[in-house]
């Protein structure tokens, strides 16, 4: 998540299934001259089914792969569901730092050795989550990835400033030391679409993408892009990303990411994030609310931080009445194809009204700015049902330490 980042190292690594070879033309082996059948072991279980009745209002909170797969947090997980509203989970399939978090079968992660296994068995955690009756969803950070620009340095952002052959490139990195892949690169989209495949095979019941835009901390001067040319405004190729992937994830439910700003911010503040263009993609837009990333001044507040309602409402609110202006365009353009005049040879179609995203922010629970406790938590949700209202369709809450404050959403008795 832009501006919070965790970084923790797993000592632990698991093998994968294991899968018999069909390739043998025998059943029979010969054993100190004695034939005896040949016992196969037996086929792995099919993976888990999705949710068969998921919750119409998502309250998630955020785990890394670590986490996922620590014993001791899942036993503390468990808990927080007994005594909380909280419904759902957020689970890093690919973190910021690019490592995927199991053993995915997507081809790029298998032939390059992706994964860092800090979940030991997905399917087992999965079903984890799904006897309890927890909505499943799976994060992948898409743009910024150190690892895939590693082995695939030809579609990375590179530093102009450092780089004299463009076949050997030197990779560009931002503040905190990660490198990021041209946002441009189809390749790039098809990877982490496949990253999202394998995550739905493997019974996640929607994928949620991060960083889907363009690099900003960092020398941006500096950047250099091997696929995108400047030709296209940034804004159209991120847009042109979320329509691929609503295409190649057409049956399956998806969300994305963006900065709180994107909610007030009428242009792309220079990373192609533009709300309108989510909306009309995802399933479910997700803008980082988090009142400690606002300006200081922002709407006359010293320390936005300090004011979590005032901030998250304001923001909410302008979100909402773009996503209204959506729908009346859009219902415009309906209305209008309907009441035009047929021509004397084809009979004239009425397009459809497509369904836009829900908003569902992401929360902070954590301390920056300020000290969240309790009641700063619960005036964050409260700003979301009072903005939304009827549109109101859940939270994530975001604790980089994946520790969150249970008084804050305490089942009602």
């Amino acid at each position: 998540m832009a501006g919070i980042s965790l970084t923790m190292e797993n000592k632990n690594y698991f093998s994968g299934h294991v899968v018999a070879d069909p390739g043998s033309k025998s059943d029979t082996a010969v054993i100190n001259n004695t034939a005896s059948q040949v016992s196969l072991p037996p086929a792995p279980p099919p993976p888990p089914e999705k949710l068969s009745n998921p919750p119409a209002i998502i309250k998630s909170v955020y785990i890394t792969g670590y986490s996922a797969g620590s014993k001791k947090y899942l036993n503390y997980l468990s808990n927080l569901f007994r005594n909380t509203e909280i419904n759902a989970v957020v689970v890093d399939v690919k973190g910021s730092g690019g490592y995927v978090s199991y053993a995915s079968s997507a081809p790029d992660v298998k032939k390059y050795s992706l994964t860092d296994h800090e979940i030991p068995d997905i399917d087992t955690l999965v079903r984890f989550f799904h006897d309890q009756n927890i909505y499943v969803i799976g994060r992948i950070a898409v743009f910024e990835d150190p690892v895939y620009s590693k082995v695939k340095p030809n579609l990375a952002v590179y530093d102009k400033a450092k780089t004299t052959d463009l076949s050997n490139p030197v990779l560009w990195e931002d503040n905190n030391g990660l490198s990021w892949m041209d946002p441009a690169s189809k390749d790039v989209w098809d990877y982490n679409i496949s990253l999202a495949k394998d995550a739905f095979y493997n019974g996640f019941d929607e994928v949620n993408f991060d960083y889907v835009r363009f690099p900003t901390d960092g020398n941006r001067g500096n950047m250099g892009f091997p696929v995108y040319d400047s030709k296209n405004a940034k804004v159209e190729v991120i847009k042109s990303f979320f329509q691929y992937t609503r295409v190649n994830l057409s049956n399956e439910k998806i969300s994305a990411d963006l900065f709180g700003l994107t909610t007030v911010n009428p242009d792309d503040m220079g990373i192609g994030q533009v709300i309108e263009s989510a909306m009309e993609n995802f399933d479910y837009v997700c803008p980082m609310v988090y009142p400690s990333h606002y300006a200081n001044g922002f709407i006359g507040f010293a320390n936005p931080a300090d004011h979590p309602y005032d901030v998250i409402k304001y923001s909410l609110d302008h979100a909402l009445a773009r996503e209204n202006v959506l729908l009346e365009q859009e219902t415009g353009k309906i209305s209008e194809a309907a009441g035009s005049p047929a021509s004397t040879d084809q009979v004239s179609e009425v397009p459809v009204l497509t369904p836009l995203g829900k908003l569902r922010p992401w929360l902070q629970d954590f301390n920056m700015g300020a000290v969240y406790t309790a009641d700063m938590v619960s005036r964050e949700i409260k700003a979301t049902q009072d903005s939304l209202q009827n549109n109101f369709v859940g939270f994530m809450l975001w604790n980089p330490n994946n520790i969150y404050t249970e008084d804050a959403v305490l089942k009602q008795k």
